[in-house]
């Protein structure tokens, strides 16, 4: 349950446009039901093997969150029942029974949720979604996760009183809800996906001659020529198919639990393998947008941090230098709890050590590898390697020489 009252499944974003039946549990009569009359080519949908064409706003969700949303719904009813005095909604007994629900998915450090239809479940913990669903979100189909939860559990479990004042209460929040969506409403991004069925001969050949992009960009079909028609949306092409859209991976690296520097080692060994990618240029561009960003952040964040009374809640700028709390109760007694600290040592070095390892590698700039050593000094002037911390008890006064007899 998350504090705004609503309960919300996590899956990593995958771009669909196509499916079989077959592939997501759907039996061709309840793909009729749902709308799926024709194949992609136009012939009347009779086998769960045939090639379908994703409608904008349908979604096909993990089985595993297809059974959590089942527990959701029976959750749902018994409010309905219990609380309202109405009649059970959703009556779902396993996953199926929620197919045609309508639910909503939300991105992180967002507000604007986006309404989809459940269509059917894959093995894949995934959300298989058109590409533009997700940019609706504010993704750009880079597989980060979002979360999905029934319509109905937010309408009736969500309230603005549930939401603290503190800032950033308001993310990660649906305050408000898209109903539909519109290509030339999201990000460019998803407007340059390449939605085409073929490649000219022309494209390749100028590939080979070292054309820049905008010289060929004519020649792919990509969303942006299609805002003005009713193909936005529909008739996407591809130029390579699959029998199952869950043959490979069926769990991303991320949801293992692994150390963040477990992901990037790997992440930068398949780099290696790559001939596309130069890995000094990849590995200076996670440094400078990502990790000593994040350490000169949480680095500044240490050094106007606030402290905390862990008893009454009181904040402090500048905390008295006993450390504890000096507020006073309604009796007039004084707290004088200890003060704790908002912004830890931990948090500010998190990325440093593997920062430093990725310096290492060869070609990496002498300046990168100046900013992470600069980061380094200065981290070890705010937290030095002492035993810690001295007072004046600690030096004895020396005892004054006796004089002999």
């Amino acid at each position: 349950m998350y504090q705004d009252g609503t309960a919300r499944f996590d899956l990593t974003n995958l771009p669909l446009t196509h499916f079989r039946p077959a592939e997501i549990g759907l039996e061709p009569i309840r793909a009729r039901e749902l709308g799926y009359l024709v194949d992609a080519s136009g012939a009347p949908l009779t086998d769960p093997e045939q090639l379908v064409e994703l409608r904008p706003q349908d979604l096909v969700v993990s089985r595993s969150c297809g059974q959590y949303l089942t527990r959701l719904a029976r959750f749902v009813d018994d409010e309905l029942v219990r609380l309202y005095g109405l009649e059970p909604f959703y009556r779902a007994e396993r996953p199926e029974d929620l197919l045609g629900a309508t639910v909503i998915a939300l991105a992180p450090h967002t507000s604007g949720a986006v309404a989809g239809r459940l269509i059917g479940f894959t093995p894949a913990e995934a959300c298989f979604a058109h590409p533009v669903f997700h940019a609706a979100k504010r993704r750009n189909c880079d597989g980060d996760e979002d979360s999905v939860t029934l319509l109905l559990d937010a309408l009736l479990n969500f309230s603005n009183a549930y939401l603290p004042d503190s800032r950033g209460s308001k993310m990660d929040k649906p305050l408000v809800l898209t109903t539909r969506l519109v290509a030339t409403e999201v990000d460019k991004e998803a407007q340059n996906v390449d939605v085409g069925s073929s490649y000219p001969l022309e494209l390749y050949r100028a590939a080979a001659r070292r054309c820049s992009p905008r010289e060929v960009e004519g020649l792919v079909d990509v969303v942006a020529h299609r805002l003005a028609s009713d193909r936005a949306l529909q008739q996407y092409g591809f130029t390579h198919d699959t029998s199952r859209i869950a043959g490979g991976p069926v769990r991303s690296a991320y949801r293992d639990g692994r150390t963040m520097s477990d992901l990037v080692e790997r992440s930068f060994l398949l780099a290696t393998q790559i001939r596309a990618v130069d890995l000094a240029d990849a590995v200076t561009l996670v440094l400078n947008a990502h990790f000593l960003p994040d350490v000169m952040g949480n680095l500044k964040g240490f050094a106007t941090q606030k402290f905390r009374c862990r008893t009454c809640g009181v904040t402090y700028r500048r905390p008295p230098l006993s450390g504890r709390c000096t507020a006073v109760g309604p009796g007039g007694a004084r707290c004088d709890q200890e003060l704790q600290s908002t912004v830890y040592e931990a948090s500010v070095r998190k990325y440093l050590p593997l920062s430093q390892r990725l310096s290492d590698l060869p070609g990496i700039t002498p300046y990168v590898r100046q900013r992470i050593r600069l980061l380094n000094e200065a981290l070890a002037t705010l937290f030095p390697a002492s035993a810690g911390q001295r007072t004046l008890d600690t030096f004895e006064r020396p005892e004054p020489a006796r004089s002999g007899g």
